[in-house]
């Protein structure tokens, strides 16, 4: 399920480092997060979907992947992401 355009612009303005910024960990993490609420709602009503679950386990890796990345590289963004998106505790 992608993201229309005016929910990826949202995303990228709320979690973006500078003006042009659209590839950073808190924006990729951001988008998998938004990509990961809409899948699982679909799952909630189609629970024999099993291509749509494989695909919201990848994404989930790839956003733990990066949140781990993140976490070795700068702790305090790390934690600011985590509290902004409401994951994690």
């Amino acid at each position: 399920m992608p993201l229309d355009t005016t929910t990826k612009q949202q995303l990228i303005g709320s979690h973006q480092i500078h003006a042009t910024d659209t590839g950073s960990v808190e924006v990729q993490v951001a988008m998998l997060t938004e990509r990961v609420s809409k899948l699982s709602g679909h799952l909630q009503q189609n629970k024999h979907d099993f291509s749509s679950r494989q695909g919201l386990l990848k994404m989930i890796g790839r956003r733990k992947r990066l949140l781990t990345y993140l976490r070795s590289m700068n702790e305090t963004r790390y934690k600011k992401l985590i509290q902004q998106l409401g994951i994690r505790g």
